[in-house]
Order: structure tokens, then C-alpha cells, then sequence
């Protein structure tokens, strides 16, 4: 790929850093959308949660990615923090595409992120990109989030939409939490450990958004995913092998219940999500297996 100008809006998250990494080590100039003034030409100002953005600043943009959004697994899901939640992905979302389809050259194309969540509980079953919505919080989230590009899409524009599963990193996200525990000989299997865990390397969620935004074919939904999920027994397990720790404990699914409250569904739930249009587009995994993934975050 030539040498492009990129807009990234959630630059300083734990994804969003890593691809502003990748993609300024490779040569590419990288705008970063900030929530304050300024203080470069590398940066954008908006406002999500008042859907204010500083469209000139994205005029040149071959591509406009968001990943921006407060943390899902951050806080406890009050009432006050699931709307902080659905209003800076989703305002968010439509302050962008709004903005981006203003212009009168628009980017090339537009990359959203959206979560695995949206299948809901799958149990045992394996679900693609053609499944449809589950119930609950995040599913009807990750629906509202991925029709709010709907400006983007209107306006002609190539729109990809990234529904990540558990990203395997040491420094950021829901995994984070992993490694102390295990390392301190604490980890275990949550509930009955039978629940399917949808894991990614982040090395390889940052390789096929970069995929995604070079192949110009492509648009849509794609779940970023490594090919096989596994159970919460099995990751424990490969927990346990990588870092040559034991893994006795075990966090029964009231105690989960008692400390996470509703969140503790999405924790106990099974999301067995696969790549099925990733695969079918030529991509590559570099951590196909969760023992590889795991070390990579090391």
C-alpha cells in the first residue's frame, strides 16, 4: 500500500494505539481525532457525545477509522454507565459518518468498530457474519453502533465493520486482567468453564484492519476472530502451560453474578464466533492458536 493519510478516531485505546504503531512505522501519516484543541496538524478535534467534528480536518483522508468508545468491561453496568457506554459508540459513530460524508472527495473508505458481542449467547452452535442479532445489552449496542454508519454508506462510501472478539493483550482490555492473576498462580476456569471464548492476537487485529482497509472488494460486517474459539476451560489450560502456573482456582458463576451483576452474563456466556469472511478474503492469521497468541502478548 502507498503511503496514505489516515484518520483515527480512538487512537490512544489499546487497539487504536497498537494501529497508529503499525501504520506510522510503515511510512503512513496518521490524524488522530482529540477530544481537546489541537496541538498539531496530526490531530482533529471533536466532541462524540455532542456529535461535533472538524470535518476540513478530514479533507485528504484516504481512510477514516473509529475505534473510539468507553471501555465495556471498565466499570459495573449501572444504568448511568451502559448509556456512557451505547452514546460514545454510537453518537459518536453518526458525528463521524456524518462528517466524513460531507466532504466533497470522501476517503476511500470507512472502518467502524463493533464487537462479537452482537451474536449474543451462541451456546455450542458457531456463528458467522450471517448470523443474526442476539438479545441483551451489548447485541442491541453493537446493532445501534453499526447502523450509525449509515450516513457513510449512503453517501457511496466503502464501509467495513469490525466486530472484534477478546483482544490477547498484556497492557489493555479484558485480557489484561488475565495475566496478573494467572501469573500470581490465582487463575481459573469461570463457572463451569464451558462457555466458548472468541479470542484475537492483537498483532493479528491490527494486521486484518490494515487488510481490510487496503482491499478495496471488501465491505461489510467481518468478525475478528482467530479461526478456532475455545472454551474458557481450554484458554485456562493454555493459560496455566504458557506461563507454567497452576490453575486450581475456579469462580463460581454466583460469585461472578455477586460482583459483576449483569455484566456477568457476557463473562459466563458463550460466543462461539468465527472468521468465515476474514478466511474468504485472503487473510492470513500470524496466532492462530491461543498458546502462540498469548506468548506474543508476553
Amino acid at each position: 500500500m502507498e503511503p496514505s493519510r489516515i484518520a483515527v478516531a480512538g487512537a490512544s485505546g489499546l487497539i487504536g494505539s497498537a494501529l497508529v504503531r503499525s501504520l506510522t512505522a510503515d511510512g503512513h501519516e496518521v490524524v488522530r481525532l482529540v477530544r481537546r484543541a489541537p496541538r498539531g496538524a496530526d490531530e482533529i478535534r471533536w466532541d462524540p457525545e455532542r456529535q461535533q467534528v472538524d470535518a476540513a480536518g478530514l479533507v485528504g483522508c484516504d481512510a477514516v477509522v473509529n475505534l473510539a468508545g468507553a471501555g465495556i468491561g471498565d466499570r459495573r453496568w449501572t444504568p448511568e454507565y451502559k448509556r456512557l457506554v451505547r452514546d460514545s459508540r454510537v453518537l459518536g459513530t453518526a458525528a463521524l459518518a456524518e462528517a466524513v460524508a460531507s466532504l466533497d472527495t470522501p476517503p476511500r473508505v470507512f472502518v467502524n468498530g463493533s464487537a462479537m458481542g452482537i451474536y449474543g449467547d451462541t451456546g455450542d452452535r458457531a456463528v458467522d457474519e450471517d448470523a443474526p442479532p442476539g438479545d441483551g445489552f451489548l447485541p442491541s449496542l453493537c446493532v445501534e453502533w453499526e447502523e450509525a454508519t449509515a450516513p457513510v454508506q449512503e453517501a457511496g462510501v466503502r464501509t467495513v465493520l469490525l466486530r472484534t472478539g477478546l483482544v490477547v493483550a498484556r497492557d489493555g482490555g479484558a485480557w489484561a486482567k488475565l495475566f496478573p492473576l494467572f501469573r500470581a498462580g490465582l487463575g481459573g476456569r469461570m463457572g463451569d468453564g464451558r462457555q466458548y471464548w472468541s479470542y484475537i492476537a492483537l498483532h493479528d487485529e491490527v494486521a486484518a484492519i490494515r487488510h481490510l482497509i487496503d482491499q478495496d472488494t471488501l465491505s461489510g460486517p467481518f468478525n475478528l476472530t482467530a479461526p478456532r474459539p475455545l472454551t474458557n476451560r481450554e484458554v485456562t489450560e493454555a493459560m496455566g502451560r504458557v506461563l507454567r502456573r497452576p490453575t486450581l482456582f475456579t469462580v463460581p458463576a454466583p460469585v461472578l453474578r455477586s460482583v459483576l451483576g449483569e455484566m456477568a452474563g457476557e463473562v459466563l456466556g458463550s460466543a462461539r464466533v468465527v472468521p468465515k469472511r476474514l478466511l474468504e478474503s485472503g487473510f492470513a492469521f500470524a496466532f492462530p492458536e491461543v498458546d502462540d497468541a498469548i506468548r506474543a502478548a508476553m
